[in-house]
């Protein structure tokens, strides 16, 4: 397969690995491992879960890009809303929890906003592409 098309991926590691190990050793702290063994979702699985969305929605991109350039804009808007959505049904029984639980939610939070701003950094640099 030509690694051209593969770009996007590579991107999306070279963001993502060094992140994902500096805050799983952030978590080996002893306040905050004690707090991450309570987790509902544990943090391998949430990188896990957001980096599968961010594959689908980035060969999306790169797929829509190639057949009518024009809509990437629009595709990105919607695919990141129907990312939102499906977000919330996963976050909701942190959010309906009866523990407090600030720290998953602020974790569950970061990762989110972490895999956004990857997809919106790539989708850039595809944008920028064809200018």
């Amino acid at each position: 397969m030509d690694l051209k098309r593969l770009w996007f991926f590579f991107g999306l590691l070279k963001y993502t690995i060094p992140v994902f190990i500096i805050h799983v050793l952030l978590f080996q702290l002893p306040d905050l491992k004690a707090a991450a063994q309570n987790f509902y979702w544990s943090i391998p699985v949430l990188y896990l879960i957001y980096f599968v969305f961010s594959k689908i929605i980035l060969f999306l991109l790169v797929q829509v890009s190639r057949k009518n350039f024009d809509n990437v804009g629009m595709t990105f808007l919607v695919i990141t809303s129907v990312k939102l959505a499906i977000t919330y049904f996963i976050v909701r029984p942190v959010l309906n929890s009866t523990t407090e639980n600030t720290i998953e939610k602020a974790n569950f939070f970061f990762i989110f906003i972490l895999f956004l701003a990857i997809e919106t950094l790539i989708t850039i640099r595809l944008l920028n592409k064809k200018q």
